[in-house]
């Protein structure tokens, strides 16, 4: 069988020699999170202390649920707003029929994801500035506002951080949706209109049932994702002024391992927070796999 793919196996070759090199054979390092680790010592020679640093940060770490509960909100907001939005622009895109003005309104959309995270936080922080920020310039211009420190108020953050999120990744996203529908038979919505089905109805029981697999795979990957935050974008965004609804378990992380030294405490979190998400995507997928055919095992 491999002598007649081999082929093909050569192809697969480049992604498994990745995914074993900076994937799997660094994950003895997850050791790390059991011991009092010390760089002189190495892995295999500091001290072994069990699960002392996972105790040290569900009790004895004041912002620990503060960490783990803006965690969870952006999740939550970022699943409610983010994800449903490529679908509604695959639907609306796939409705359009003058192909000239789809595939501008596509480039438009893709461009954002193009862009680094650096740039992208660059035009929020300018747009947003107090004092020569565009939104503070129209507030005030239209409706008389004071300029307004939105990087600097904590109840903005989270709006201000799904809202860059969707602009950055909303066109991207849709691309695996419209991938869905091109692959829907065009005789189904011929049948659907002998049949009397309006617009809608065949949006309804065609194109929304023909991209279902795909949206309930992403679903599956997205709750896996849920104690997990882009902390690159944060980081760049947040202060000090805003650790309150800006602090997450990835920034703590950063902090505390990276900046503070603090290795094995920093590998229990992280530690944590996967195993986490292994559980969510078990069982997320363990529902799919109940209730439709598609699942992602």
């Amino acid at each position: 069988m491999i002598s007649k793919h081999k082929a093909l196996y050569l192809l697969m070759l480049p992604g498994i020699l990745y995914y074993i090199i900076f994937k799997y054979a660094p994950m003895y390092g997850v050791l790390m999170g059991f011991q009092d680790y010390s760089v002189v010592k190495g892995i295999w020679g500091s001290k072994w202390v069990g699960l002392e640093h996972f105790v040290q940060f569900f009790y004895d770490t004041p912002e620990a649920w503060r960490l783990i509960r803006n965690t969870l909100l952006l999740n939550v907001y970022d699943l409610l707003f983010h994800f449903p939005a490529p679908i509604v622009l695959a639907l609306l895109l796939n409705e359009l029929k003058n192909a000239m003005f789809k595939r501008i309104v596509q480039t438009i959309s893709y461009m954002p994801h193009f862009l680094s995270t650096v740039i992208i936080v660059g035009m929020v922080v300018n747009f947003l500035s107090p004092q020569s920020g565009i939104v503070n310039h129209l507030l005030q211009a239209w409706f008389g506002i004071d300029p307004i420190m939105f990087l600097g108020i904590p109840e903005w953050f989270r709006s201000i951080y799904i809202g860059s999120e969707l602009w950055q990744k909303l066109g991207w996203g849709t691309i695996l949706y419209l991938a869905a529908i091109a692959g829907i038979d065009p005789t189904l919505y011929e049948a659907a209109k002998m049949d009397g089905a309006n617009r809608f109805q065949q949006i309804r029981h065609i194109t929304l049932a023909g991209m279902m697999p795909v949206i309930i795979i992403l679903f599956v990957l997205n709750l896996g994702n849920m104690m997990e935050i882009g902390y690159q974008k944060i980081i760049l965004l947040y202060n000090p002024m805003i650790y309150e609804t800006a602090d997450v378990i990835n920034t703590f992380v950063y902090r505390r391992g990276i900046l503070g030294a603090d290795f094995s405490f920093a590998t229990a979190v992280g530690l944590s927070q996967s195993a986490v998400g292994f559980v969510l995507v078990v069982m997320a997928n363990r529902v799919a796999r109940k209730y439709s055919d598609t699942s992602l095992w």
